[in-house]
Parts: structure tokens; C-alpha cells; sequence
């Protein structure tokens, strides 16, 4: 399996000028945003975002400054998004580093969280970019209903399949899609184009979410065991509920009850978790990760092959084996 820089290879001098490029798209002349912008950029993860808008523009043509703006505005959307998350969600951590609300508390964060939207907002009107805004945009949109349609199922916990990958589409994937679509309409591809990669990022979004929800059963390299994060935060993951739709009343009523009123118990989620292992459910999950998978490979084969499309199709690879 190549590294993730390998895979950049192809769009190495396009990030590094993306990164400078966002870096100033964040600049305030209030110096308390200057020092918490400096400690978002230092905490920036496996960039896999920019990833898939570059090589999605590289696919379909040239990267240009309207791809570099694309990139910007996506970063900056989802950074904002991810901030008011922490806030709601009362998490002090990310990715191994203080939260902005542990450090500066939630009205700070918050603060910030919008700054960085309007800095988005401001980036595609400014170059009149209107149609990655559309696309972004609407990815946000989704974003937020497919949280609250998440919190809104869970305090009943009936999640059946079908709304379980109408969340994870609109939660998860349409994030990864709007990259794709706007990485393909920064170098001026046709509609149809631009839809075709935006179905491609679907597809891979949701791929990537199912592997997060298998880590759940996976056993952690520290302990031995698998975490059981997602039971413990009552979210219903489809290794779940595939488990809930193939047992007993009697069965999934115990099952329910764990979660619902068991679920801090880590004997009571060890359980849970062997019942879900015994179902099938991991099976099914990991069926269902790699169709999808599948599905997004097939988008990415009708286009012409390039370097580009090589390393797109090695990033899709990485999103479902990579190991955390």
C-alpha cells in the first residue's frame, strides 16, 4: 500500500501552494485570531481534502488559481464546521491536540468557527466564483442535516438501513464529493463531468465512513480489545444494525438496552460488540464498504488514465485499509 506521500506525489507542489495560499486566506488584523488561525494550520491532519480536489482537477485538466480557491474554500468551510462541532459535541481534543473551546472556551471558538465561514464565503465572491460556492455550500447544507437527522434517530435509536446511509451520504460523503465536484469544475469540465466526480467522492465518502464504523469492532494495538466508541456514544453503526434486523425480539430488545442504558458498562459493550462479531454484521459492513468502493473505482475508470487518476485510485485504496 503506498504512503499517503507517495500517493501526493503527482500534486506535491500544488499542496505546498495551497498551504501558503490558505495560510493567508486566514489572515485578520486582530491579533487573537492570528494566534488561534497559527494553531489550527499546525494541527492540520493527512490534508486528504485538498488531496481530492487537486487530483480531481488533475483529471480532468489543469490545475489553476480557481483550483487553489476551491481548496481554500473547502478547508476553510470544513474547519469552521469541525470547530462548532467540538463546541457542540463538548470535545477538549483533536487528532491528539487541545480543541479550541478547551483553550479558548466555546464563545471564542465559536467566534472563530464563523470567521472562517465568512473568510470562505468571502473567497468565492470576491473571484467570483460562484459555482464552487453552489457546490460547497450545499455539501454544508447536507452536512448539517445529516447531523441532526442523526441526533434526531439516535434519542430513538430506530435507525433502519436505508436512513443510516441517507445520514452517512449527507454527513460524511457530501463533504468528500463537494471536492471532487469542485476540483473538476475549477479547470472548467463540462456538467456532466462534474456531476460524474461528484458521485465518485459519494461513493468513496461512504465507503470511508463504514470503514470508521468497523474500527468500532476492531481490537485497539494498546489494549487488546476493540473500543466500542461509537456504543458508547449511542451511534448506530451498520454492523449494528444489520445485527438488530437478523436476531431475535428477545435478542435485539437486550441488545437495545445496552445501548440505550449499558452503555458506559465495558462489560456489557464487550458483549454487544461478540454478538455483532457472531451475527454477521462485521461481514456485512466490510460487503458493503468494498461495493461501494467498487462503485467509485468504476466512476474513475471512464476517465482518460493519467498519473492523476493512478494516484485518485490509490487515495481510494487508503481511505478503506488504512488502519485508524
Amino acid at each position: 500500500m503506498p504512503t499517503i506521500d507517495q500517493i501526493k506525489a503527482p500534486i506535491a507542489s500544488y499542496i505546498e501552494e495551497f498551504e501558503k495560499q490558505f495560510r493567508a486566506s486566514m489572515k485578520s488584523p486582530v491579533p487573537l485570531l492570528n494566534t488561534i488561525t497559527r494553531y489550527i494550520i499546525k494541527r492540520k491532519g493527512k490534508q486528504m481534502r485538498p488531496m481530492f480536489v487537486y487530483l480531481s482537477a488533475k483529471v480532468c485538466g489543469e490545475v489553476n488559481q480557481s483550483t487553489h480557491h476551491a481548496a481554500a474554500l473547502i478547508e476553510l468551510l470544513h474547519t469552521a464546521t469541525l470547530i462548532h462541532d467540538d463546541v457542540v459535541d463538548d470535545s477538549n481534543e483533536r487528532r491528539g491536540f487541545f480543541s479550541l473551546n478547551a483553550l479558548w472556551k466555546n464563545k471564542i471558538a465559536v467566534l472563530v468557527g464563523d470567521y472562517l465561514l465568512s473568510r470562505g464565503l468571502l473567497l468565492s465572491l470576491d473571484n467570483e466564483e460562484f459555482h464552487l460556492l453552489k457546490i460547497v455550500s450545499n455539501a454544508t447544507r447536507e452536512m448539517s442535516e445529516g447531523e441532526l437527522l442523526q441526533i434526531e434517530k439516535a434519542r430513538k435509536l430506530d435507525i433502519e438501513e436505508p436512513v443510516y446511509f441517507e445520514i452517512i451520504r449527507k454527513k460524511t460523503a457530501s463533504l468528500i464529493a463537494s471536492c471532487c465536484a469542485a476540483g473538476a469544475a475549477s479547470v472548467d469540465a463540462d456538467a456532466t463531468i462534474v456531476e460524474k466526480m461528484r458521485l465518485f467522492g459519494e461513493c468513496v465518502g461512504i465507503a470511508f465512513q463504514i470503514k470508521d464504523d468497523l474500527f468500532d469492532y476492531e481490537k485497539n494495538l494498546a489494549t487488546g480489545k476493540p473500543d466500542g466508541m461509537d456504543i458508547k456514544e449511542k451511534k448506530m453503526t451498520l454492523p449494528l444494525i444489520y445485527m438488530l434486523n437478523n436476531v431475535s425480539w428477545s435478542e435485539k430488545r437486550h441488545a437495545m438496552n445496552i445501548v440505550r442504558n449499558h452503555n458506559n458498562d465495558p462489560y456489557k459493550v464487550t458483549e454487544l460488540i461478540n454478538n455483532v462479531n457472531k451475527s454477521g454484521g462485521i461481514e456485512y459492513a466490510t460487503a458493503k464498504m468494498l461495493e461501494y468502493r467498487q462503485k467509485a473505482l468504476e466512476l474513475l475508470n471512464t476517465m482518460p488514465l493519467s498519473d492523476s487518476r493512478s494516484s485518485l485510485e490509490q487515495l481510494v485504496l487508503f481511505t478503506t485499509e488504512r488502519k485508524h
